[in-house]
């Protein structure tokens, strides 16, 4: 994993809708993770938390897909460095959005009906809370890349 670049961008430019929520049904995560719906906030709250802040993070990572699962855990433990950094310099609501579903565990119980085992590292997604990453970032699928989002003030 490695981190291609991180922008500052405006919290207005963000666009909150159904869309990535219902693209989020076709995925087999869906309803298994605590990042992902039905466990991750509603777009229209999350909506309204966006038009909260002022500004945000986007980060593009390079990841190596033959190790996609490990590769993004690197992404998610970065992310959450990012923010626990950002709240030390006093950005106290600064809060990470990871890419996808959490994969913080080798083996997750949470989605076979048990409790998740790091309930306070798990971040929604960025899909989940209805964020149109295509609305800030042109997206290439021929790349190896996550996107990751810190709200930040």
């Amino acid at each position: 994993m490695k981190v291609l670049w991180e922008r500052e961008i405006p919290a207005e430019k963000i666009i909150v809708s159904p869309r990535p929520v219902w693209k989020c049904r076709s995925c087999p995560m869906y309803g298994k993770s605590p990042s992902c719906p039905l466990y991750a906030p509603d777009w229209r709250e999350a909506g309204e938390w966006v038009r909260s802040f002022r500004k945000a993070l986007l980060v593009k990572f390079s990841i190596n897909m033959e190790n996609f699962e490990e590769e993004k855990r690197k992404v998610l433990l970065w992310l959450l460095r990012r923010e626990a950094e950002l709240f030390r310099q006093g950005k106290l609501y600064a809060m990470a959005l990871f890419p996808g579903n959490c994969n913080l565990c080798d083996d997750c119980p949470f989605g076979r009906g048990g409790p998740c085992r790091m309930p306070e590292k798990v971040r929604p997604s960025v899909d989940a809370v209805g964020i149109e990453l295509s609305s800030l970032v042109d997206i290439d699928f021929s790349e190896s890349v996550l996107y990751g989002l810190i709200m930040v003030e």
